[in-house]
């Protein structure tokens, strides 16, 4: 090649590589830019959004909730959950995802002394607070004998296999799952350089940082069987968890009583207490959503003592006069 070729070669392939520098400039996500997805994912509206990133990130979000519900939901007859649950004691293998969250619900059915539950599911599938249908109480005998294989203690865990001791017992993961796949959802957006996001699954709020502009997110906390999803009260929050629960969220109303679906594993009744939600504030989402049901189950006193005892948590607690408590 003669010197006046190589010249131009080499001239030629820098404008290549500038060419391909801009090009590439230009195709980057702006961090002051978001993108959101929406889906139904776990009987529930899942919405994500996120700063900074390509549609590609979300794509891969939207396939984190198909795999999770794929594994734990109790209504997909294939799901590792329905496996062990129609298993009938026998030992079944499972994902180390399902056996690390089974995992947890145990160490808070510990915490809680039992007022968190992941076997309540055989109480739980005598209610009905989906449908439109009118409402009836279950049988008192069936719900008495349901009630008799709630105890998370059956759950045994090896490794990755799992065996109910009670053959009759069920799981239940609905009361952290939503936590545990926001956090899950949370991890991989860091993992893809995401510093700004907010992750949405149902009402369980999960903010990867704050905004792009250094502000905080705002949280709106809804007022309690508003019609109009009246805000009762905000919280600013950057990379933190606000999951709620409340008798509010799905229940029915029968002769003056509310019978939500937060059950007693005691009785297999709604809790009937002054509570109307639980809001509770952490870094881990799963964390937030186990002690929000296990903060109103055992009432506004016993709720915000243990919230006390706790590192890095906070929580708001709503009466039935709409008072509102907080721990900070």
């Amino acid at each position: 090649m003669t010197s006046i070729k190589k010249a131009r070669y080499a001239a030629l392939s820098l404008i290549l590589i500038l060419s391909a520098s801009v090009l590439s400039g230009c195709s980057s996500p702006s961090k002051m830019e978001s993108i959101s997805m929406t889906g139904l994912y776990f009987d529930t509206v899942v919405q994500i959004e996120v700063w900074g990133a390509n549609r590609a990130v979300l794509e891969e979000c939207e396939n984190i909730c198909e795999r999770y519900e794929q594994l734990l939901s109790p209504s997909i007859a294939t799901s590792e959950v329905s496996l062990i649950n129609r298993a009938q004691g026998a030992p079944v293998t499972v994902s180390e995802e399902t056996a690390e969250l089974i995992r947890l619900g145990i160490e808070y059915g510990e915490l809680s002394d039992g007022k968190f539950d992941i076997t309540v599911a055989s109480a739980t599938d005598l209610w009905n607070f989906r449908d439109n249908e009118e409402k009836e109480l279950p049988d008192s005998d069936r719900l008495a004998e349901a009630v008799s294989h709630i105890d998370y203690r059956s759950v045994q865990i090896d490794g990755e296999t799992v065996t109910l001791a009670d053959p009759k017992a069920k799981i239940d993961l609905g009361g952290i799952a939503k936590g545990y796949i926001a956090d899950k959802l949370k991890e991989y957006l860091q993992n893809q350089g995401v510093e700004h996001a907010l992750i949405n699954l149902g009402g369980n709020m999960l903010a990867l940082g704050g905004r792009p502009d250094g502000s905080d997110f705002k949280i709106g906390i809804q007022e309690p069987f508003a019609a109009d999803g009246t805000v009762l009260t905000s919280l600013s929050v950057s990379d933190q968890s606000v999951v709620s629960s409340g008798n509010y969220e799905r229940y029915f109303e029968k002769d003056g009583v509310i019978f939500h679906h937060i059950l007693d594993p005691d009785t297999g009744y709604p809790i009937q207490n002054d509570l109307y939600q639980v809001t509770v504030i952490s870094d881990s989402s799963v964390q937030g959503d186990a002690l929000s049901t296990t903060c109103y189950a055992l009432g506004l006193e016993e709720g915000m003592e243990l919230i006390k005892h706790m590192d890095g948590v906070e929580a708001v607690f709503v009466t039935s006069t709409l008072e509102i408590h907080k721990t900070f």
